[in-house]
């Protein structure tokens, strides 16, 4: 039997580590925390714990290890979450609490060995923070949730972080909606030197904004042809290379140059970790060992040549950073590739290349600026070249601008002017990765939990992605073309051009707005971004011994109650918007919000007028603000669903509907979404293809279980909404029977998560 039993808590961490570790140890994995909290005292805040009920079994093994091991270490991960799973071992498996404590920042083998050469014992400092972060949202979470739901139609819950995530969302879209819009004219010429083929683009040397009149004026002007070079100036700049990578910034990053989100990019990066590919990924440091470096180093002279070579050391600008840990790297800097699918292989391409180049020097480039006069204006012709790439080379990109070679004096021939109509754009909606620049700016939550905070926030439907590329808005656009014969008149036109694209974009739902607003009315502290920042600070106060946990609980915590107290009170909160009466029936008609989304309601309550009220759906891009009377009768004179369409040849019947998915045509016991067509409208001729290709697409259907070809080839549905099984694609799916069906799910392999992630997932999202 092995001497030493090393506990981590996670059995991909573990593969790992025992290959390195030799047959004189034994690695297990807790599979995260093995017990949870299941209430809070809220005069003491001693917090209860139970065992989780997944983990006997697990815990059953490690006893009986621990009785067969001469010495127990506890490797879980080195920050506080980590270090409060470790405490729970201890406490759980009766282990002395003197018992080996190793951390390590990458699954290398000089790295557990050194490890090994260096415990220590539990950091109760640390565990101290990670229960004062547990516990506050968990009370904030359960008191702020329950009385949100009471007094928000449609809402689920609200948490301590998430809240005032939600809120900058929310001010983000309020400012594109009271965004005003104003349009003026751009000039740009096309110039050449003469008895040559090189052209080039000059703009107005004029931010003045001008009208249509102005700009067609000012065209006319310029008929002449008469153009040149009055004044030439050239620099040379300097383009810095990037720092290393922490929690944040490789969020941003990869949000930024590979599409990903915050989820793609923490569950990529922990696949790296556990697989000893890079150091861990859950850090705020900016050091890089003096062993990374010289690796580094050793690369570049020998890959690009030493001209390429320029070490830096960072120092690390947060105080509650530990210096001790390393910034994101790889743990082989040789190892140009790796990673188990195409999110860890994209990721550890960046994180690789960004590494290098944080050692690699700075890029020059070369500036010139030409300003080009007529006898009415001023153009200036901007270029420059890129006169040695340093790390652009492997990181990041700089395009040629090429001008012609060209001395003051010299006469220019302009092509054509154009005048282009141009609308100021409204601010910027959050991406996630600008979203986790914003938090972390705010000092707001922790980069490893923002993947948290965005999931729970589109989870609960506060926030969605957008999914539009934009609509057409026309455009005038004036040509002047100086290649023809004159007369030069600007010639006329009208264009269009694509504007408001959302795709990828987060955008606070009508319910994500009602619950942000009703935050701010009644829980100012709990939504203010100081406040929030500050509780984040005392945090790590915690962990540095500087500050006691209870008392920081108790300072929160009393007069949170109160306020609590206070809002319970308050009128439901529903946002109606009287938008006046029906002709006919003289009956009130309100826009509202409800758990569903907006909709239009015909009639008071039930409780109020002795009658049930109609409803209808928002009119197609309009809010409860936006809407107005006009449009609700629209909506209100469309037919009440479930709608029946017709009968199917095979005496179905066939109903349009709507549903929490979105619409959908029900057919006997099938139902088949309706992305692009509304139940409203939809005609039995279009919906029976749809019937029939639900049809088609059965292969064997004996009740609970069917054999489906789907769009990604054919697959076993049992029970439920998610039981399905692939089957392998040279098998026959015709040839399966009801019993191979049966027994396939029965002993399907189950898809796994970590324990830890859902701890993670639900501490942030309370």
């Amino acid at each position: 039997m092995p001497k030493n039993l090393v506990i981590v808590e996670s059995p991909a961490k573990a593969k790992t580590i025992e290959k390195y570790l030799g047959p004189d140890f034994q690695v297990l994995a807790s599979v995260g925390h093995i017990r949870k909290d299941t209430k809070v005292d809220k005069e003491t805040f001693d917090v209860t714990y139970e065992i989780d009920a997944d983990h006997k079994k697990i815990i059953s093994t490690l006893k009986k290890a621990i009785k067969s091991a001469q010495k127990v270490w506890l490797a879980t991960d080195e920050d506080r979450e980590g270090e409060s799973i470790s405490w729970h071992l201890i406490e759980v498996l009766k282990l002395p609490h003197d018992t080996a404590r190793i951390t390590f920042h990458e699954i290398t083998k000089p790295a557990l060995e050194t490890a090994i050469k260096s415990p220590r014992t539990i950091n109760m400092a640390m565990v101290d923070s990670q229960k004062a972060r547990q516990t506050l949202d968990m009370l904030v979470g359960y008191d702020l949730s329950d009385i949100v739901r009471k007094k928000v139609p449609g809402a689920i819950s609200a948490g301590r972080v998430q809240s005032p995530a939600l809120r900058l969302i929310v001010e983000k879209e309020q400012e594109i909606e009271d965004f005003e819009a104003s349009s003026s004219f751009k000039i740009t010429a096309t110039f050449k030197k003469p008895h040559t083929d090189f052209e080039f683009s000059a703009i107005l040397d004029d931010k003045t904004p001008l009208t249509e009149e102005q700009a067609e004026s000012l065209l006319n002007k310029l008929t002449n042809n008469n153009f040149k070079i009055t004044d030439i100036k050239k620099s040379t700049t300097v383009k810095k290379n990037p720092i290393p990578l922490t929690t944040a910034a490789l969020q941003i990053e990869a949000s930024s140059k590979l599409g990903f989100s915050a989820r793609t990019t923490m569950s990529a990066a922990q696949g790296l970790y556990q697989s000893g590919m890079i150091t861990y990924h859950r850090t705020d440091s900016l050091n890089l060992s003096t062993t990374a470096t010289s690796q580094i180093a050793q690369y570049i002279k020998t890959t690009f040549g030493t001209e390429y070579l320029k070490t830096r050391h960072f120092k690390t600008q947060s105080a509650s950073a530990q210096e001790a840990h390393e910034a994101i790297r790889p743990t082989n800097i040789s190892l140009t590739t790796a990673g188990k699918n195409q999110y860890e292989k994209k990721l550890y391409q960046l994180i690789w290349s960004r590494t290098i180049a944080t050692q690699m020097a700075n890029a020059k480039i070369a500036k010139t600026t030409f300003k080009i006069n007529s006898n009415q204006t001023t153009f200036l012709a901007k270029g420059e070249i890129v006169l040695f790439d340093g790390f652009l080379k492997i990181y990041g990109n700089s395009k040629d601008i090429i001008l012609p070679e060209l001395s003051i004096g010299d006469s220019l021939i302009a092509l054509n002017i154009v005048a282009h109509q141009t609308f100021q754009t409204p601010p910027a909606r959050f991406t996630e990765g600008s979203l986790v620049k914003k938090l972390e700016e705010l000092g707001i939550g922790r980069p490893s939990t923002y993947a948290s905070i965005m999931t729970a926030l589109i989870t609960r439907k506060y926030i969605t992605k957008g999914i539009s590329d934009g609509t057409n808005r026309q455009v005038t656009k004036l040509t002047l073309n100086l290649t023809k014969n004159p007369p030069h008149i600007p010639i006329k036109t009208q264009v269009y051009e694509k504007f408001g694209n959302n795709k990828g974009k987060l955008l606070p739902t009508p319910i994500g707005k009602l619950v942000s607003h009703f935050l701010i009315d009644h829980f100012q502290n709990i939504v203010d971004y100081q406040f929030t920042a500050t509780i984040e600070k005392e945090l790590d106060l915690i962990a540095e011994q500087k500050l006691q946990r209870v008392k920081m609980l108790k300072q929160f915590y009393q007069p949170f109650q109160r306020t609590v107290l206070t809002a319970t009170n308050a009128e439901r909160y529903n946002n109606a918007r009287l938008l006046g009466h029906d002709p006919k029936t003289k009956k009130p008609i309100y826009a509202k919000i409800g758990k569903n989304g907006g909709f239009i309601q015909l009639g008071d309550n039930e409780k109020t007028s002795g009658e049930k009220p109609r409803f209808a759906p928002l009119p197609q891009n309009q809010t409860v603000e936006t809407t107005t009377l006009s449009l609700a009768l629209k909506q209100l004179a469309l037919p009440t669903l479930p709608r029946i369409l017709g009968t199917a040849p095979d005496g179905v019947e066939l109903i349009a509907t709507n549903g929490p998915f979105g619409p959908y045509l029900k057919g006997g016991k099938y139902s088949i979404p309706m992305k692009d067509l509304s139940p409203y409208t939809v005609s039995l001729a279009t919906a029976l293809p749809l019937y029939q290709q639900k049809l088609d697409s059965i292969i064997a259907d004996w009740g609970d279980i069917m054999i489906i070809n789907g769009a990604y080839g054919p697959y076993i549905k049992g029970p439920g909404r998610k039981n399905h099984l692939k089957i392998p694609k040279d098998e026959d799916p015709h040839k399966i029977t009801k019993d191979e069906a049966t027994k396939r799910l029965a002993h399907k392999p189950q898809k796994t998560t970590s324990k830890r992630q859902l701890k993670r997932h639900k501490n942030i999202s309370s």
